[in-house]
């Protein structure tokens, strides 16, 4: 049973026309489809499914659902009996309840967020193709990002109540989903409550976090770049283009990442990630962030936390 990768995540927007004009215009995506329902699908350049973003027109900014591909539709009737063995309800959605995509096992996590498993999405080729491509494609738009790399989603926290959603997710990613934890922050006497966790089911640092807060939600979704000199430059795509940044050009500790935080028009929080940091494998020592280092994990260079990064999500 393999989870290989992120697939989508659909989040809602308020002003769908300024959304679109950010996702193409800033993070240099493309519409793939539109559904009756106005939903829309989009995709990066590299990506060779059909879309890995879909906005939904709402009241309300945030996520509605996130998704991961398994290898095969097997994995999904086996992953249905893990989950539900491990308690949790599931339901199997049949095929084309998205479009373009095949069965979907759908469930909610301990944190409460609705996910999503498929084996199945259409292949629609990256923009440079397969055969002899050229680095990159002639009509980059924005920033050019590469892949939807990873989201890092908001858990409940509540020591004194013995609330810990991050512990608990963290539990189910591993011994269900079969991920692997790469870095962990730890805080509170002895380190004893895990603040925030980033796991991998890949060789990438991190193919989705959880940080504790107030309430579940979404902190962003996080576009790949290849280099620093990138990461400038979407900064200065974002500045032509009046984004609200959340937080400059800087590296992270946690996984070495390159990084640049910032809102789209309904509020929901992207950031463009460049620098693959290492190479995770399972036999890899988990990286531990201490309490005392936890500022400096997230923002390298100053060691300085602003309160809003982690208190102001969708």
């Amino acid at each position: 049973m393999t989870v290989m990768r992120i697939g989508h995540v659909n989040i809602r927007v308020m002003d769908m026309e300024a959304a679109l004009k950010h996702y193409q215009n800033v993070v240099g995506m493309k519409i793939t489809h539109r559904d009756e329902q106005g939903n829309v699908y989009l995709k990066c350049w590299d990506e060779w499914n059909k879309y890995s973003v879909i906005l939904t027109l709402s009241d309300q900014a945030g996520m509605n659902h996130i998704a991961y591909k398994v290898n095969n539709e097997q994995d999904l009737d086996a992953l249905q009996k893990k989950i539900e063995a491990h308690g949790i309800q599931t339901e199997m959605l049949p095929e084309d309840t998205l479009p373009f995509v095949g069965r979907m096992l759908r469930f909610n996590l301990p944190s409460g967020h609705d996910m999503r498993l498929y084996a199945s999405k259409e292949c629609v080729g990256t923009d440079v193709g397969s055969t002899n491509p050229d680095p990159w494609p002639d009509d980059l738009r924005g920033a050019g990002a590469h892949w939807l790399d990873h989201a890092l989603l908001m858990c409940e926290m509540n020591p004194e109540k013995g609330i810990n959603k991050v512990a608990d997710n963290t539990r189910f990613f591993i011994e269900v989903l079969g991920f692997f934890q790469t870095e962990q922050i730890v805080v509170g006497p002895g380190g004893a409550i895990q603040l925030a966790s980033f796991l991998s089911c890949s060789s990438k640092p991190h193919d989705i976090a959880f940080v504790g807060g107030d309430r579940p939600g979404m902190h962003h979704l996080s576009f790949f770049l290849d280099s620093w000199h990138d990461i400038l430059k979407a900064g200065d795509v974002m500045a032509k283009n009046r984004t609200r940044i959340d937080v400059p050009p800087t590296r992270h500790g946690v996984t070495r990442g390159e990084t640049i935080y910032f809102f789209d028009p309904s509020g929901n929080r992207n950031e463009t990630f460049a620098g693959l940091g290492y190479q995770a494998q399972r036999d890899k020592p988990i990286i531990t962030w201490t309490e005392d280092q936890a500022a400096r994990s997230i923002f390298y260079h100053t060691g300085v936390l602003d309160e809003s990064f982690t208190t102001v999500y969708t």
